[in-house]
């Protein structure tokens, strides 16, 4: 125990990510009934559903809480806490938290639905609507509340200590990125339409190296300047929320899915580039300095 905990103190940023990926991935295999039932098929997929998202989200939020207490203690919680409680923040980080994730994907979904009816936002094709929107709420904040508890409650900060903003978002944008995978691919032979891999596989390569790195080094950015997990929390929940709500009716199509999936990208690289030169070419507000607890 002594040699396993010194491990983790030496390594605290592997830990963590071994410990979410374990944790996540081992617990929808065991919920699913094992590797053989993924994909997953529509009847089992509509059952397990509701297990397998807390499955998944419990990985990044027990390995945060438990490595907090392991190596900081109770003085960790309470930092923890403390940041999950800050919300006297500037109004302009209120916005960009709330906004960027609706806003952009709205946006991309507009224009290109001008090219073809193909990309119409899933809450006008609906036909239920006000269901289809409180989901995408509810699941949105769940998933933002969860996740982060990791990624911002534990990861970045200790990564900030090495890193810039866009190095640590780039680096945990593409790790954020990797932990869906098996997620998605359990979800790909669903009643909703079998997804190959031909079609599964380029469009989680774009996500994974477009769109979350470039959405995660605008979270790292916000949290760099405003010191709330609380806006880490409800960004994450935005562009989750917004992700059910907007994006879904396309999500099976090879190339409406990577036209959109590149359009999006593209689009919020262009924002982290005009808020560096924002600031005169630096996303940090500082150099990173050495610190025991974020």
């Amino acid at each position: 125990m002594t040699t396993i905990k010194a491990f983790i103190r030496s390594h605290p940023l592997l830990s963590f990510y071994a410990l979410a990926f374990a944790i996540s991935w081992g617990g929808l295999i065991m919920v699913v009934g094992g590797p053989s039932e993924i994909p997953g098929t529509g009847g089992r997929y509509e059952t397990l559903l509701p297990i397998v998202g807390p499955a998944m989200l419990a990985g990044p939020a027990l390995a945060g809480i438990f490595l907090t207490g392991l190596l900081y203690g109770r003085v960790g919680f309470r930092n923890l806490l403390t940041r999950m409680r800050r919300w006297r923040v500037g109004a302009r980080w209120w916005a960009v938290a709330l906004l960027t994730g609706p806003l952009f994907m709205t946006a991309v979904l507009l224009v290109l639905s001008l090219i073809s009816p193909e990309f119409l936002s899933g809450i006008f094709t609906s036909e239920d609507k006000a269901t289809l929107l409180l989901f995408g709420i509810v699941a949105g904040v769940a998933v933002g509340i969860f996740e982060e508890i990791g990624w911002t409650g534990f990861a970045i900060p200790r990564m900030r200590q090495r890193y810039g903003v866009l190095a640590t978002g780039l680096i945990v944008g593409l790790l954020w990125g990797a932990w869906h995978f098996l997620a998605t691919f359990w979800s790909s032979g669903t009643s909703s339409g079998a997804i190959s891999l031909a079609v599964l596989l380029p469009s989680v390569l774009f996500t994974t190296v477009g769109v979350l790195p470039a959405f995660r080094v605008l979270m790292v950015w916000v949290y760099d300047r405003s010191g709330s997990l609380l806006i880490a929390m409800l960004m994450h929940a935005g562009l989750s929320a917004s992700t059910v709500i907007l994006a879904v009716p396309m999500a099976l199509a090879l190339v409406p899915g990577l036209t959109y999936d590149l359009v999006l990208a593209a689009a919020l690289w262009v924002f982290v580039a005009a808020v560096a030169v924002a600031n005169h070419g630096h996303l940090s507000r500082h150099r990173p300095l050495p610190r025991r607890v974020a």
